[in-house]
């Protein structure tokens, strides 16, 4: 009994000791011309960048220059992220493929605090990758023809494939997310809705192999299927 005390107590403290963040995501009307350059115009207009730029582990110490902005409409969640960095890749090109070994970012959600969240994972081309679980051992895609059919997604690197490129790139992706994709939320309506999430960068294949996150993860190694280290969303009503 002892031992689990301990154990409890340093598992509060260190989450008491993370940096969680919030979150104000302020409410737009339906952006009725979707693409690259609009999006990024309305988002510019009305969200701050947030950074995503959390080094969680020593061993991953390079870090590309990532922010975000986020607004909703209600019923769709509007987001850009921007880039900066020394290595391009883009390999894939199938829904629900394993985005996350290219250049990616990510946008982890749980809409409304029951447990079960949402892994957004696009890489630089716009190839998404989306399941829905309570961590990180069961999940369940979400259908590739929902996610291609509704999900509209555009980058400034275009959508064609490409083996890694070393330079100075920089890069922008927006993607307008309706809540017709949370299929396990039935009726989702962002107005008012206090969710928690995480944002991400990532790269397993490039040869400077990264992991930054917006909300710190207090863990030993690489992992951002953590729901328990999620930051607070607030989608403001008005």
């Amino acid at each position: 009994m002892k031992n689990i005390l301990i154990i409890s107590l340093c598992f509060l403290m260190s989450c008491s000791n993370s940096d969680f963040k919030s979150l104000e995501v302020s409410k737009v009307s339906a952006i009725n011309e979707l693409n690259l350059e609009t999006i990024s115009m309305v988002l510019d207009s009305v969200s701050d960048s947030q950074p995503i730029d959390l080094l969680n582990w020593k061993d991953y110490e390079y870090a590309p220059e990532v922010s975000f902005k986020m607004a909703h409409s209600e019923n769709i969640i509007y987001l850009k992220f921007k880039v900066i960095e020394d290595h391009i890749i883009a390999k894939r090109t199938e829904t629900n493929s394993s985005t996350h070994r290219d250049s990616c970012v990510e946008f982890f959600i749980d809409p409304d605090n029951s447990g079960g969240y949402y892994n957004f994972e696009f890489n630089c081309i716009g190839t998404t990758h989306l399941a829905f679980g309570p961590d990180r051992k069961n999940r369940t895609f979400i259908d590739k023809d929902l996610i291609e059919s509704q999900l509209f997604i555009a980058s400034s690197l275009g959508s064609e494939p490409f083996e890694e490129k070393s330079g100075k790139f920089e890069w922008e992706l927006v993607a307008a997310i309706p809540s017709s994709l949370f299929v396990y939320h039935e009726n989702l309506n962002f107005n008012g809705l206090n969710s928690k999430a995480n944002l991400y960068k990532c790269a397993d294949d490039s040869q400077k192999r990264h992991y930054l996150s917006w909300s710190e993860v207090n863990t030993e190694r690489p992992d951002f299927h953590r729901p328990e280290f999620f930051g607070s969303i607030h989608f403001k009503n008005n």
